[in-house]
């Protein structure tokens, strides 16, 4: 079976690694380059916290998390680079852990303990490098025979008796027997004749980084809704913000400076530093961080895989997965109603900084 999928962020590029292990034909177009739309995360592998969020989205998270070891190690064997996954756990600080915080770590068989300063110890959260992780998982793609359109916009689809026939970019048409709409945040937006996907709409992340030598932290910090990511070589990434400004991918002075007072806060050795680059992304924002993975309400061969919100990268092996069992009419390994198209219409907004 041949797959078309639009969108090669890490929600894409996972679909495509996926299908092309089963052995199916796959082709990937992304406007830009692919994975651009994903570069800007952190690449931590856990909700933040977990405890405070609904099953459907520690279900797809959690599924993931445990996923990735394997990937990781894999795609990396494929494509000649690392994406630099690293198990070198998480601390929530006392107000985000919560009286219950454990008891929800026991149910879920996800090791912790209190830390010294009263919060929670995650010993086995990892972490991944988004610009390294684009680049292992378009290896890994490539390798495994995967064709690659980057700089390729698609703008409509050509269709007929409820099916997508080919999709068009410019007076070229690109024929397969199956589409995935995988746009990211701009699949709340109408594609030619085709839907948008119900309630998914951008909201922005800026985010710090610092020169290696500015710290001594080995492990992820969270606090207040500001996290602390170091990586191997020393840098160390402060973020992010959630802002509801549309597809404004700019950063803000006054934002930055905010950012920045808060990583000294909570990282003391940093007053004496000044970050060494700043930027912004567009998340595929949804209420509750429940993506939409599942057919499209009007065509037969489209699919969709989107809506992942703060949690792309950590639910990408367990929602590419979902979307093969059901594409391929296998049994899905979880319910999959929560993430329905149906159920995306029946969730609502509270604003980006409640999700």
């Amino acid at each position: 079976m041949n797959f078309f999928i639009i969108g090669g962020g890490v929600a894409g590029l996972s679909t495509a690694y996926v299908l092309l292990r089963q052995g199916h034909g796959v082709t990937l177009a992304d406007a830009k380059r692919p994975g651009q739309s994903s570069w800007a995360g952190a690449g931590i592998l856990c909700p933040l916290p977990p405890w405070k969020y609904d099953e459907p989205t520690n279900r797809l998270a959690l599924g993931g998390m445990r996923a990735w070891p394997e990937w990781a190690a894999e795609t990396a064997r494929l494509s000649g680079h690392d994406p630099e996954y690293w198990a070198c756990g998480m601390e929530f600080d006392a107000a985000a852990a919560g009286e219950h915080a454990l008891e929800w770590c026991c149910a879920h068989d996800f090791p912790a303990s209190r830390s010294e300063r009263g919060g929670i110890w995650l010993p086995s959260v990892g972490q991944l490098r988004n610009p390294r992780l684009i680049a292992a998982l378009t290896g890994a793609v490539t390798v495994l025979g995967g064709k690659i359109l980057s700089d390729c916009e698609i703008t409509g689809v050509r269709q007929a008796g409820g099916k997508v026939l080919a999709a068009l970019a410019g007076k070229l048409e690109y024929m397969a027997d199956v589409f995935v709409w995988a746009g990211g945040a701009w699949v709340g937006q109408r594609l030619g004749q085709m839907a948008p996907v119900p309630n998914v709409r951008p909201v922005r992340g800026q985010m710090l980084l610092y020169a290696p030598g500015s710290h001594a932290l080995e492990h992820i910090l969270y606090r207040d809704g500001l996290y602390l990511v170091p990586r191997r070589d020393g840098h160390l990434l402060a973020g992010s913000t959630v802002e509801d400004v549309g597809f404004d991918a700019d950063t803000t002075p006054e934002t930055l400076q905010s950012l920045h007072e808060a990583a000294c806060r909570l990282l003391p050795e940093l007053r004496t530093r000044r970050p060494i680059r700043s930027w912004a992304g567009l998340r595929p924002g949804s209420p509750d961080n429940i993506p939409t993975v599942d057919r499209h309400a009007d065509y037969e061969n489209v699919w969709v895989n989107t809506g992942h919100f703060r949690y792309g990268v950590t639910m990408a092996p367990a929602s590419s997965r979902l979307l093969a069992e059901l594409m391929l009419g296998e049994s899905p390994h979880i319910d999959p109603e929560p993430y329905s198209w149906q159920s995306g219409f029946g969730r609502h907004w509270q604003g980006a900084s409640a999700c």
